[in-house]
């Protein structure tokens, strides 16, 4: 049975008939026990899909189908579904074991019961000795795990996690989304998770909803999105990929300037466009692309280098340390496997 089911839903904000819809009739499943990611720029509909699944919000049109169970017009109390918000949303003049048992005293456990609970959700995402402390004594990392607890204690059959990173510095960031992950495949969640972190989402995910001004524009595993991407939409944003137009040739290879490449899966001759992720350029491959250095940044592990080329500015990650490019350079840059997707043009 699917954990969530989205029928055509639509969502305008207002009564009024001719405003714009924010989601306009989309329709997905989350399977039990798995994770879903809805990722996509800011303002393209991903918050507001995820708050129809909470129940803060209603749809204008659609079903919403959870468990089994039509849920469209019903309120959050009624459909057993815990979210974590962005800001943790900590009580601040209640102790850690206090915030993570609230939802239950609210459900009517006794206190014994509720503090038991509580300290075992707490020792579940690794916070044990912290349940007297204040939500101003503990750093970001340790209040988001305070939260991540408080919605599991009550045993969601769906959790919610909307940009539940953004407040974290990077290191934090990878060993939450680790943690996060974890815990879900542990206790087979079914998991809705928002981001416009590609990085991300590419971590955690089962499947990645991609959204684009209120609609699907793909969706599928991450390796899927990643490299084979079906519009140029979705190839840009996945991984910081530039799209060049380019032609692909009757004999099946495709031409980029000077460059000739194989698409991993066949397409129609005729103008397509070449998503280069900056890690797929080959640094001084013989006969490639004219290139010009601009720009270098040292980034410690790795170097970002920004060329002037025929094609235009071309921006490339390289994480060879030893052979150091200076501005000014002249090199030609040529094409790995790795990091390169043709999208085919509408007809």
């Amino acid at each position: 049975m699917n954990g969530i089911e989205f029928h055509n839903v639509t969502k305008r904000y207002g009564t009024d008939a001719s405003a714009p819809l924010a989601v306009k009739g989309i329709s997905f499943e989350v399977p039990q026990g798995t994770l879903t990611t809805i990722l996509g720029p800011s303002g393209c509909g991903k918050t507001t899909t995820l708050r129809m699944i909470a129940g803060l919000e209603s749809p204008t049109g659609g079903k919403i189908v959870m468990g089994g169970r039509d849920v469209t017009t019903l309120g959050p109390a009624d459909r057993n579904v815990s979210m974590m918000f962005q800001s943790y949303a900590l009580f601040p003049h209640m102790n850690v074991v206090e915030n993570v048992a609230y939802g239950l005293r609210m459900g009517g456990a006794t206190k014994p019961e509720a503090t038991a609970r509580a300290s075992d959700a707490l020792k579940g995402v690794g916070l044990v000795g912290f349940n007297a402390r204040l939500p101003s004594e503990l750093s970001g990392g340790q209040q988001q795990r305070v939260a991540l607890a408080r919605a599991l204690v009550l045993e969601p059959a769906v959790l919610l996690f909307d940009e539940p990173l953004s407040n974290l510095d990077a290191r934090l960031r990878r060993e939450m989304r680790e943690e996060i992950r974890a815990i879900q495949q542990r206790l087979k969640l079914t998991v809705a998770y928002v981001t416009h972190d590609q990085s991300e989402a590419l971590a955690v995910s089962d499947q990645i909803i991609v959204m684009d001004h209120g609609v699907i524009a793909q969706r599928g595993t991450p390796e899927e999105l990643y490299s084979r991407p079906q519009s140029e939409f979705v190839a840009g944003f996945m991984g910081e990929a530039m799209v060049f137009p380019a032609h692909a040739q009757a004999d099946g290879r495709v031409a980029l300037g000077p460059l000739r490449l194989t698409p991993r899966h066949p397409v129609a001759a005729g103008p397509v466009k070449v998503a280069v992720r900056p890690e797929a350029w080959q640094i001084g491959a013989p006969g490639g692309l004219p290139a010009t250095l601009r720009k270098a940044a040292y980034l410690g592990g790795f170097y970002e280098y920004g060329f002037e080329t025929p094609l235009g500015p071309v921006f490339v990650v390289s994480s060879d340390l030893e052979r150091v490019l200076a501005p000014g350079a002249e090199t030609a840059l040529g094409l790995g496997r790795h990091g390169v997707s043709v999208v085919q043009q509408p007809a």
